[in-house]
Formats: structure tokens, C-alpha cells, sequence
């Protein structure tokens, strides 16, 4: 799995249930050919983050098919997990985002 590009927005969230702030990441992800992720019209990644002083977390993720926008009942492996948990946390400035390559 390869991050092309992304974008990042922190969300309010009023409740107060999750600890410190949250983000919302919308991953451009490319996946090989033989992969049972892969879509021809590509594929998506929606992460939502909640980052303290005490721990940075994935909260939850949805891999979408981007040309249908259909949620896919995929998960990530630990060590996928762990990659874009990495990529979150380095990411979490709201005014940069974009193209990776």
C-alpha cells in the first residue's frame, strides 16, 4: 500500500468523548494489481485520528472504492495499521497537505 496524497482536517468534537484532538484524513492509496484492495478506479483511505499528549490513535478507518464511494469491509493489517498511523501523526498540520509522490 503507497500514500499518494492526502488530505487533513481537525474536527470538533463536542462531545468530548475522545481524548484530545481528532483529524480527519482522506488517504489516496495505491495498492498492486494482485491485491483483493485493488479497484481500476482507485481507492481511498478515511482515518480518523485522535492525538493527546498521552497517545496518538487510529479511532477509525474505511477503505472507499473511489469511483462508487462505497465503504469496504476491509481492515488493516498491524503492520499497514502501523504505516499510516506513522504517516497521521507526521501529518497533522491542517495546512499542509497533498501530492506525495
Amino acid at each position: 500500500m503507497e500514500i499518494t496524497s492526502y488530505t487533513v482536517e481537525e474536527i470538533k468534537d463536542p462531545t468530548g468523548i475522545i481524548e484530545g484532538k481528532r483529524y480527519e484524513f482522506l488517504l489516496d492509496i495505491e495498492v498492486e494489481e494482485d491485491d483483493e484492495l485493488f479497484r481500476e478506479n482507485g481507492l481511498e483511505l478515511r482515518v480518523i485520528l485522535s492525538s493527546s499528549e498521552s497517545s496518538d490513535r487510529i479511532v477509525q478507518h474505511f477503505f472507499i472504492d473511489k469511483r462508487t464511494q462505497e465503504v469496504l469491509e476491509f481492515a488493516m493489517d498491524e503492520d499497514e495499521e502501523a504505516e499510516v498511523l506513522e504517516f497521521c501523526i507526521n501529518h497533522t498540520d491542517v495546512e499542509d497537505e497533498g501530492l506525495l509522490k
